[in-house]
């Protein structure tokens, strides 16, 4: 079965599953829901550390231009 027909399937059967088995099935994935965007104290820390150098000008910054154009050279190196 491929992974569409499952994704549907689960879907159709979520939509009309008795409350017990739906909160039986969260119990089981309530993990991996839950902690997608978690970010742990130390990357927290490091992000408030970044974004604290950007607005004191201490941190380098790039516009969308430069990071394109980073990107479009690493790539180029890349092929080489």
């Amino acid at each position: 079965m491929r992974t569409t027909q499952i994704r549907q399937q689960l879907h159709d059967y979520i939509d009309s599953a008795e409350d017990k088995k739906l909160k039986a099935i969260y119990t089981l994935i309530e993990k991996d829901i839950s902690n997608d965007f978690a970010f742990s104290d130390e990357q927290k820390e490091e992000l408030d550390r970044r974004y604290s150098d950007h607005k004191n000008g201490i941190g380098r910054s790039y516009d969308r231009h430069e990071i394109d154009s980073i990107i479009g050279q690493a790539l180029a190196d890349r092929k080489k």
